[in-house]
């Protein structure tokens, strides 16, 4: 699959894109505006199951917090969603699975991470975690990682990579 026609880009449940999907197990979003973030992500949220790991990175600011809003009502959730910026694990209980949102941001050393029990937590529900760079390696190997680029006062590039079968399905299915 090319790029899009020049012109104005595609636009697919309120979001331009994919703007870039040439690679299989990558696919490039733009979004306008965070209610545009939250939809793409309850989008997300409404492929995930329990053992799914969703690794958002980026600058602070660049919308991965209302993303995580976005998956937590995709996923049946009907409550508020906030910043872990002083809790670095909350539980959000779906309608089918639960959610669990981690900000690995305030580890002060990798070896705290291991200590939260991440893959104890996957298995249970689906796992959308903030700061990944700070403990790569307690995720399962098969996982989606999502970049958030502000490319603008509101708009935010996402670019999302499939890193083994599972994601890659979910990739294939949020494309469509």
């Amino acid at each position: 699959m090319g790029p899009p026609a020049v012109g104005r880009p595609p636009v697919w449940a309120g979001v331009s894109g994919p703007a870039l999907s040439d690679a299989e197990g990558a696919a490039r979003f733009v979004t306008r505006g965070p209610g545009e973030t939250r939809r793409l992500g309850a989008r997300l949220g409404r492929l995930l199951r329990p053992g799914d790991a969703v690794l958002l990175s980026g600058d602070l600011g660049a919308g991965k917090t209302v993303f995580v809003q976005g998956i937590a009502r995709g996923m049946g959730f009907e409550g508020s969603v906030s910043s872990k910026s002083f809790v670095l694990l909350g539980e959000y209980q779906g309608r089918q699975s639960k959610l669990y949102h981690a900000d690995l941001y305030r580890l002060e050393a990798p070896e705290q991470a291991e200590e939260l029990a991440v893959e104890e937590y996957c298995a249970d529900g689906g796992l959308g975690a903030e700061g990944p760079e700070r403990a790569p390696h307690v995720f399962p190997p098969d996982h989606l990682r999502v970049h958030f680029e502000m490319t603008g006062e509101r708009t935010r590039a996402l670019a999302l990579e499939a890193n083994g079968p599972r994601s890659g399905e979910i990739l294939a299915r949020l494309r469509r």
